[in-house]
C-alpha cells in the first residue's frame, strides 16, 4: 500500500504519518513510499487506538463540581478488554453512571459492549481507582475482541472509493418523552406504532423504511424514556442523520438536552423537528430561544441547524421535514455510501427469542449485500445462517442491500443488541470456535447469577432476589440498568437469574431457593402450569408490560423489607430524691425534675454518676396525691418506675420517647 493512500485514510499528511510512526513502534524511514499491506493494517489499528487515547485524555477533564467524591486511590485489576457492565461491577458503581462517564468522554457504549483497558483505566481514575492490567495473552484477545464501535468504521474506510455507491441514509429520531417521536414516524410511514406500545411509550428500537421522491430513507425510532439511555445511544451510533424532536408547547426538557449531547458525541448532522405546532399554547419563539441557550441555533434565527415545523397529529409539515432530511443527505453524500458488492456487515438493532421462530434479530445492513442462506458471524464465532429475511412490513426478501433493516431468522444463538454481524469470508475457520462461543453466548442470555462486588457489604443487607424474564434484549438491558440505580444501606435488589422468553419451571425453582424473591415477566407469558408451581413453592410472580410499573413494584417490595425506623425524642431529666417502696420489678420513688418534663409512659435511662445502669419505664407520675400527665422542670413528684435497675437517691433519670416510623427508600425513577 502507498504511504499516501494510508495517510489519506488516516486524514493526515504523509509527512505527519511518517514522523509519527516511530512513536507507535514502527521502524519505517521518513522517505518510505510503500508499506506492506499487513503492516499497513497494523499501523491503521495502532493509529486509531492512539487517537482514541489522546482524545480521551484531552476531552475527559473533570470539573470540581461534577460530584465525584475525592478519596484515597484504590487498586483495581482489569483485563485487556471487558464489557461495560463487568467494568461497573469491578468499580462497584451503577452501570448507568459508568455509561454517562463514557459519554462525557465521547464514547457511546451499551452495558454489553466491550471497552479496551486504556479506556477503562482512564475512566477508572475518575472513580478514584488506579487500574492495572491482568497478565493475559493480550495479542490473541485483542484480535478476537475488536471493539464493535470501530469495526464497521474500519470496514467502510478500507473500501476503495470507486467501489462505493449511494445507499439510503439512516435517520434516528430522538427527543424527550411524549414529545411525539413515534407519532411523527406514524405520520411519515402512515402506520400506527404508538397504539401498539404498552402505556403509549416506545420500549423497543424499531427500524423502518419510507420513500420520498423515489429515494429510500431508513428511520430508527429510539425510546425517549430515561430508562432507555443506552438504547438511544445505540441508535445514534448507526445513524447518518438525526432528527431532534421538541414539542412547541413543552419546550426543551432534560432528555432533549441528553439527546443533543448524544448527537454531538456521535458527530451527527441533525434537523430540529418542532412538533405539536398546532397546539393553542405552542410558543415557537420561546422554544427556539431555549434551543439557542442549549447551543442549537436554527436557520430562522441565523444559525446553521435546519428546522421544520410539524404537527404529527394532523400530518402538517411532514413533506417539508422529509425534504430537509433529503437536503442534509445530499450535503453529506460522501459519507452516506457503501460497497454493495462485498460481504455484508451490519449492526443488531433488536434481538429476541420467539416461541415459533426461535432466535430472531433485526439487523441494519450497513455495508455489503446480505442474501438468503448467507452464513452469519459475530466476531470470530459462527452464529447461524440466514434462513429467512423479512423487511419491516413483513415481506420476505432474497437480498438486502446497504441501508436496509431486516428481520433475520436462522440464528442458532441470539446475538446481543449492538453486536456487529458479518458474513464471513471463510466459514470453516469459524467452526473451530463455534461450540465454545455458542456456549458462552447461551450462558450470557440465560441463567446468570450476579456476583457480589469485592468489599461490598450488601450481603449483610436484606436482599430482594429477582428472576427477570423479558421478550427482547433491549428491554432486559433497560430494566437491569434501572435496577442498578437502587443503592441503599439497608436493602438491596439482586438479579439471581435473567433471560429471554416465557417464565419456566427452572425460574420458579431458582426463586424458591432464594427467598425473599419474585419472578418478573416483561412482555412474556406465564403458563398456567408454571403459575400453579409458583403457588406450590410460595414464589410470587408478576407480569408487566410497562417498564416503570415493574420498577415501581420492585421499590414497593424493598420498602416492605425495610425495618421500622425508631425515632428517639429526649423529653427531660430527673434526679432520684428518695426511695419509698421497692416491689418486684418496680420501685415507688420521689424525684425532682431538673429540666424538660417527665410524662407517664416514657422510657428512662438510669445513670449513677457517669456509669449507665440500665433502662426502665415511668408508668405513672403524681404531684402530692394527684396523678398528673406531666411534671415540668423545677417541680418535685412521685413516680412508679418499672425496671430491673435498683435505684438509689442521687441517680439520674433521662426520660425519652420512642416512635416507630415506616421507612421508604428514594424512588430512583
Amino acid at each position: 500500500m502507498n504511504v499516501s493512500e494510508l495517510a489519506r485514510r488516516l486524514r493526515v499528511t504523509p509527512n505527519e504519518l511518517l514522523a509519527k510512526l516511530p512513536e507507535l513502534g514502527f521502524d519505517i524511514g521518513l522517505r518510505a513510499i510503500k508499506v506492506d499491506d499487513r503492516v499497513a493494517d497494523q499501523i491503521y489499528r495502532k493509529w486509531l487506538e492512539n487517537m482514541r487515547t489522546e482524545r480521551l485524555r484531552q476531552q475527559y477533564v473533570r470539573k470540581p463540581t461534577d460530584g465525584v467524591a475525592a478519596g484515597p486511590v484504590k487498586e483495581v485489576t482489569l483485563p485487556a478488554v471487558l464489557s461495560v457492565r463487568d467494568f461497573a461491577g469491578k468499580l462497584g458503581a451503577p452501570v448507568t453512571r459508568v455509561i454517562q462517564e463514557l459519554m462525557r468522554a465521547g464514547i457511546l457504549a451499551s452495558q454489553n459492549e466491550r471497552i479496551d483497558f486504556m479506556t477503562a483505566a482512564i475512566i477508572a481514575e475518575e472513580f478514584g481507582f488506579k487500574a492495572t492490567q491482568e497478565v493475559t495473552d493480550t495479542k490473541k484477545e485483542s484480535e478476537e475482541t475488536l471493539l464493535a464501535t470501530d469495526r464497521i468504521k474500519t470496514i467502510q474506510e478500507s473500501e476503495k472509493t470507486e467501489n462505493l455507491k449511494d445507499r439510503p441514509p439512516v435517520v434516528v429520531v430522538m427527543g424527550h418523552v411524549d414529545h411525539g417521536k413515534t407519532s411523527l414516524l406514524d405520520a411519515i410511514r402512515k402506520t400506527n406504532v404508538a397504539a401498539r406500545e404498552s402505556g403509549g411509550i416506545t420500549q423497543h428500537i424499531g427500524a423502518y423504511q419510507v420513500e420520498k421522491k423515489d429515494r429510500r430513507l431508513t428511520f430508527i425510532d429510539t425510546p425517549g424514556h430515561e430508562a432507555f439511555t443506552v438504547m438511544r445511544s445505540r441508535g445514534a451510533k448507526v445513524a447518518d442523520i438525526a432528527i431532534l424532536v421538541v414539542a412547541a408547547d413543552d419546550g426543551v426538557q432534560p432528555q432533549t438536552k441528553e439527546a443533543y449531547h448524544i448527537i454531538q458525541a456521535a458527530k451527527l448532522p441533525f434537523v430540529v423537528a418542532m412538533n405539536k405546532i398546532d397546539k393553542p399554547d405552542a410558543d415557537p419563539n420561546r422554544v427556539m430561544g431555549q434551543l439557542a441557550e442549549m447551543g442549537v441555533t436554527v436557520e430562522e434565527w441565523g444559525g446553521k441547524v435546519p428546522m421544520a415545523r410539524v404537527s404529527a397529529k394532523k400530518g402538517d409539515g411532514i413533506d417539508d421535514l422529509l425534504d430537509v432530511i433529503l437536503l442534509v443527505a445530499d450535503i453529506e453524500k460522501d459519507r452516506i455510501m457503501a460497497n454493495p458488492d462485498r460481504f455484508a456487515a451490519g449492526t443488531v438493532i433488536e434481538s429476541k427469542v420467539d416461541k415459533g421462530e426461535g432466535h430472531v434479530a433485526t439487523v441494519l445492513v450497513q455495508t455489503g449485500t446480505l442474501r438468503r442462506n448467507d452464513w452469519l458471524a459475530v466476531g470470530n464465532a459462527a452464529y447461524g445462517r440466514v434462513r429467512l429475511m423479512r423487511d419491516w412490513t413483513g415481506k420476505a426478501l432474497e437480498v438486502a442491500p446497504p441501508g436496509t433493516p431486516v428481520k433475520i431468522l436462522g440464528f442458532k444463538v441470539a446475538p446481543a443488541v449492538g453486536d456487529i454481524v458479518e458474513v464471513p469470508e471463510d466459514v470453516k475457520a469459524l467452526e473451530q470456535k463455534k461450540s465454545w462461543n455458542t456456549r458462552q453466548s447461551t450462558e450470557k442470555l440465560t441463567a446468570t447469577q450476579a456476583q457480589p462486588v469485592e468489599g461490598d457489604a450488601s450481603q449483610e443487607k436484606k436482599t430482594l432476589h429477582v428472576v427477570l424474564k423479558t421478550d427482547v434484549l433491549g428491554s432486559l438491558e433497560a430494566i437491569l440498568g434501572m435496577l442498578e440505580k437502587i443503592q441503599h444501606e439497608l436493602v438491596a435488589v439482586k438479579v439471581i437469574q435473567k433471560g429471554l422468553g416465557n417464565v419456566t419451571d427452572a425460574d420458579i425453582e431458582r426463586a424458591a431457593t432464594n427467598q425473599p424473591s419474585v419472578v418478573y415477566g416483561f412482555n412474556v407469558l406465564l403458563p398456567a402450569t408454571i403459575e400453579a408451581l409458583a403457588r406450590d413453592k410460595g414464589v410470587e410472580t408478576k407480569l408487566a408490560k410497562v417498564i416503570y410499573d415493574l420498577f415501581d413494584d420492585v421499590v414497593a417490595k424493598l420498602n416492605a423489607l425495610l425495618p421500622q425506623e425508631v425515632i428517639v425524642t429526649e423529653i427531660g431529666q430527673a434526679e432520684v430524691a428518695a426511695i419509698f417502696r421497692t416491689e418486684t420489678g418496680s420501685i415507688i420513688l420521689g424525684a425532682k425534675v431538673k429540666e424538660g418534663k417527665i410524662t407517664p409512659g416514657a422510657k428512662a435511662r438510669v445513670w449513677r454518676g457517669e456509669t449507665p445502669l440500665g433502662t426502665g419505664i415511668i408508668e405513672t407520675v403524681q404531684i402530692g396525691k394527684s396523678v398528673v400527665k406531666e411534671v415540668a422542670g423545677g417541680q418535685e413528684c412521685g413516680m412508679h418506675f418499672k425496671g430491673k435497675v435498683k435505684l438509689q437517691p442521687g441517680d439520674r433519670l433521662e426520660a425519652y420517647t420512642e416512635e416507630s416510623k415506616a421507612r421508604k427508600i428514594e424512588n430512583f425513577r
